[in-house]
């Protein structure tokens, strides 16, 4: 789409992309001080809305700044923007900065948060992806200790993401003091004994909406699920491994460091998890399949 001819929303108004400006002085460009979410779109279905505004509010609280709109006035603005968009699989980002001001570290009193939208069409796994597994890559966590909060604070993600471009991976999986706590831009889940487990929600990870859809239908389905600590040992001698987020849904982890994991293929939990994903969210108008 032509940059000119994309609508997004700022400040309360849809406009082209092209003429969105945003001040230099803005504390999102200048301290990374706000916070965002990404909201799937199915067939022009928003996703879990209410669970991902949840999460905004839970972020906006952790950094201190006034939620600027109510959850109907969000979800109407969403599907304004939505509606404005040619395609109809979407992915709607949404961020709030705690706005323009001389630059000092304190909170600036009586100044408008910025809040941007856009939307982009949504990047699912490609079939070969779904049908055959992805290579990740390993690392020790050096993240702040407050990841609970979807920040646009990201660099330390951005390191972790890169490093995983640089080893032909699509993601790093971190391990803090000899734990599991999640990948760069995705929640981690294990399978052993053909049970799903994921680390439990605390500080250290963000609480992810695609990773609790994931722990609600496979419940529904009949398997066994937790959530507790997770050792690196266990992780990396699980039968499965599994990436969930709002863009992978799930995914099935098939080489680690460079090795085949899992025996190099998606597993049978991973198959019959994907298959339930599928049938529980609102139809795409194209989605991969799995042989």
């Amino acid at each position: 789409m032509a940059e000119q001819q994309q609508i997004v929303y700022l400040n309360g108004e849809l406009i082209p992309l092209g003429e969105a400006k945003v001040s230099v002085l803005d504390r999102g460009f200048i301290y990374g001080d706000g916070v965002y979410e990404l909201v799937p779109v199915y067939a022009r279905q928003l996703f879990r809305l209410e669970h991902h505004l949840r999460r905004l509010q839970h972020s906006l609280d952790g950094i201190g700044l006034a939620n600027p709109m109510s959850p109907t006035q969000w979800e109407s603005t969403i599907r304004a923007l939505v509606a404005r968009q040619p395609f109809d699989d979407q992915g709607v980002y949404l961020q709030v900065t705690r706005g323009v001001a001389k630059r000092d570290h304190a909170f600036p009193a009586g100044v408008a948060p910025t809040v941007f939208m856009m939307s982009n069409p949504l990047a699912l796994p490609s079939r070969e992806q779904v049908e055959r597994g992805v290579a990740v890559v390993t690392a020790d966590d050096n993240r702040w200790r407050r990841c609970d909060l979807k920040t646009t604070s990201l660099l330390g993600n951005v390191l972790m993401r890169q490093f995983a471009v640089e080893n032909d991976a699509v993601e790093t999986v971190m391990f803090r003091d000899g734990m599991l706590t999640e990948a760069s831009a995705s929640n981690v889940l294990v399978v052993i004994g053909g049970a799903v487990i994921a680390p439990p929600k605390d500080n250290l990870i963000l609480p992810g909406i695609t990773m609790d859809a994931t722990f609600e239908f496979a419940r529904d389905a009949g398997l066994s699920c937790e959530m507790r600590p997770v050792t690196k040992a266990e992780a990396l001698a699980a039968d499965e491994m599994w990436l969930s987020s709002s863009s992978k849904e799930v995914l099935a982890v098939t080489r680690v460091d460079g090795r085949a994991f899992g025996g190099g293929a998606p597993g049978p939990v991973f198959r019959r998890m994907w298959a339930e994903f599928q049938a529980r969210r609102p139809r795409a108008a194209v989605a991969a399949g799995v042989a």
